[in-house]
């Protein structure tokens, strides 16, 4: 069952008539604001106990009904605060009221359309919920890209194993790359041993489909190289190392790591940010069948270091050493690599906030800031050196897993054998699925940390300043600024 993977947003519509306002205050606004309501609206809104704190939605009726809303914001900083409207205004249309500036106007619309959000591609007769009409003002087509890509990011981990396979997950990157005029190219099956690539070959070889090795490449060899590789296990069943069933059950997240990736280039073609990228996706499943490979096995990386299978449940850091090697022999300015490693991690930090690991002070405070200002966290970790002699083997240079204990630093510490010697790499451990929903973050597939990337890279790599005389600036300069400005549906490869 195929679908589009770049697909409309919800939540937000054209112009649509009988819509019914929807005012935003801030909330130490809200007192005075009650006071210039009517007596008989006053009295409605005392009736029925509302509000006046931040978060506080008032409901009024008139004589058709619903006659208008007003939402007490605590700030206008996080975005997310805003998807409980999506659920909490009754169904039908609104538009925005209230000063507002631009930028605000735009953070009530991305957190609507993430609030809006449902994985409802199985059900016969889709939900009908609140829609909110777009206002005028804003950059309209950033909020759209933002929102595809969390919707991409959210519908390929969501989407069952059965139709997100390593073939489904290949479609979705070439319609990415399409979209943009990117360039692609994919190994598959003994392919991937003729070009060295043993370990993805091996984990994925049980499969009754090929394991691959996806490879685009966007932008002008002359910009700075910027490269991300992801984790693209499509489901993984813990192989011979079987998982517990209830530990299996969530497992079409596995490839939640590629699912970031594919999100956050989208958002960097749309912006145009000034770079060269390429995006590595090892895609596998890790099956069980006569020709799984083993506990115990040796496995020869593309770098030449052998690893020894301490667990084939470790299945992750396997199919991601190689792409990182080669990567790094490119010698990229920024290397970036996203997977669903390790539950040490989320002990750790718990399933709302990805684990970051960085072999750059500068990069992780750049990030930092990012994500505190995005609210859309994560937290480092350390590369803690001493911790890489519990990867040591008897019979092979690196076993791909340590003891029982600092599970997310000693995979971090596996990786970096392979990421090396990459002057400027981040690691992100992300749970990629919310457990529990909140505002807009809806249970489900999630793209932990895409905001906070976004907003890092924008800065890192901002657009050129334009000649004189030509006053228009580029989205990429404009997502810095928070301009208005006009995103292009695509551009041809370049370099």
């Amino acid at each position: 069952m195929r679908m589009p993977y770049l697909r409309s947003i919800s939540g937000l519509s054209p112009a649509a008539p009988e819509s019914r306002p929807l005012t935003i205050l801030r909330a130490e606004d809200g007192e005075q604001f009650f006071g210039t309501l009517s007596a008989e609206e006053r009295a409605w809104l005392t009736a029925q106990g509302a509000s006046r704190k931040a978060g506080a939605l008032w409901i009024l009726p008139g004589k058709k009904g619903i006659e208008r809303a007003i939402y007490l914001a605590k700030s206008f900083d996080n975005s997310f605060a805003f998807g409980e409207l999506a659920d909490r205004l009754p169904k039908g249309n609104y538009h925005l009221t209230g000063d507002l500036s631009s930028a605000e106007k735009e953070s009530v619309c991305l957190g609507f359309g993430l609030g809006a959000y449902c994985f409802d591609r199985y059900k016969k007769t889709p939900k009908e919920r609140a829609r909110l009409v777009w206002p005028t003002g804003i950059d309209r087509a950033l909020v759209e890209r933002r929102l595809e890509a969390f919707y991409l990011v959210r519908d390929l981990i969501n989407t069952p194993a059965r139709d997100m396979d390593p073939s489904h997950l290949e479609d979705a990157a070439r319609e990415v790359a399409k979209k943009h005029g990117a360039k692609i190219s994919v190994l598959r099956g003994a392919a991937l041993l003729g070009k060295r690539y043993e370990m993805i070959h091996a984990v994925g070889q049980a499969s009754s489909v090929e394991p691959r090795l996806i490879d685009l490449r966007w932008g002008k060899a002359s910009h700075p190289r910027l490269t991300l590789v992801g984790k693209g296990v499509c489901f993984d069943t813990g192989g011979l190392d079987l998982k517990p069933a209830q530990y299996m059950k969530l497992m079409k997240k596995d490839m939640g790591g590629a699912a970031l990736v594919l999100g956050l280039s989208h958002l960097i073609m749309a912006l145009e940010l000034p770079v060269s990228l390429r995006v590595l996706i090892p895609a596998v499943e890790n099956s069980v069948s006569g020709n799984a490979f083993h506990p115990l096995d040796v496995l020869r990386s593309k770098k030449g270091l052998t690893v020894e299978v301490g667990d084939t449940d470790a299945e992750g850091r396997l199919i991601l050493a190689d792409p990182l090697s080669d990567a790094a022999e490119e010698d990229p300015d920024l290397l970036i690599d996203a997977a669903t490693l390790t539950g040490a991690a989320r002990v750790a930090l718990g399933t709302q906030m990805p684990a970051i690991f960085a072999n750059r002070d500068e990069s992780w405070l750049a990030l930092e800031a990012a994500a505190r200002e995005t609210q859309d966290y994560l937290w480092r970790l350390p590369l803690h050196e001493p911790y890489r002699k519990k990867l040591e083997s008897k019979v092979a240079d690196l076993s791909n897993i340590g003891d029982s204990y600092a599970g997310a630093i000693t995979a971090a510490l596996f990786l970096q054998e392979f990421a090396k010697p990459a002057r400027d790499w981040v690691h992100i451990d992300t749970m990629g699925y919310n457990l529990e929903g909140s505002p807009g973050r809806p249970v489900g597939g999630e793209a932990l940390g895409l905001l906070a990337l976004e907003r890092w890279l924008v800065r890192r790599y901002p657009a050129p300043a334009r000649k004189a005389g030509k006053a228009k600036s580029s989205p990429a300069q404009n997502a810095k600024n928070g301009a208005k400005t006009a995103i292009p549906k695509g551009k041809r490869a370049r370099g």
